[in-house]
């Protein structure tokens, strides 16, 4: 009897946190959001917010040009990127950040994919087989992840639209999810 009620409770712990992961993160809400338009400035620049408001919350997520962004502040400085893993379009804004090898990386929360916040690269743990005693080192699958250029001026935090003549891997999940879209309704 014991045993099923121990059961049942860690089923309904875990379905509590699959609700928790599918219900995603919450957009921030742009002053001018709600007219369905966001600050442009006349060089382009995208108001994301108020550089204080960044640093105490750390994170913050924001549409730029319909994409969903997540904008990270990280040991002094600011790192945008696509907030949908290329992987399997987990939500990068629940992530962990971890130092692996004097490098800052976002470890999406559903498969554990290691991305760095510096330039979108993948990285994984692996050996050469060819050597006598392998031990993993991490290496690099290339950059997988769309970064995002943060400017930050008179106590603003800008992010930059994306250049789409370039296309990276988190391209095909930002779309999906472009504008609330819902990757269950998509072909």
């Amino acid at each position: 009897m014991l045993d099923l009620i121990v059961l049942s409770l860690h089923f309904l712990l875990c379905f509590l946190i699959f609700l928790a992961i599918w219900r995603g993160h919450e957009d921030v809400d742009l002053p001018s959001s709600s007219t369905g338009t966001v600050e442009v400035e006349p060089d382009g620049l995208i108001l994301i917010g108020k550089e204080e408001d960044i640093k105490k919350s750390r994170r913050i997520t924001a549409k730029v040009n319909g994409r969903e962004v997540v904008v990270f502040y990280h040991e002094g400085k600011f790192h945008a990127l696509d907030s949908r893993c290329y992987h399997e379009g987990g939500p990068l804004c629940l992530g962990e950040i971890e130092d692996i090898n004097g490098q800052a990386c976002i470890v999406c929360p559903w498969h554990k994919y290691k991305i760095t916040l510096e330039t979108g690269e993948g990285l994984y743990e692996g050996i050469n087989p060819l050597e006598p005693s392998p031990t993993p080192q991490w290496q690099s699958k290339g950059v997988k992840q769309r970064i995002h250029k943060v400017t930050v001026d008179n106590g603003n935090v800008y992010v930059s639209p994306p250049d789409l003549s370039v296309s990276f891997d988190s391209d095909y999940f930002a779309e999906k999810y472009k504008n609330g879209g819902d990757l269950s309704m998509e072909k």
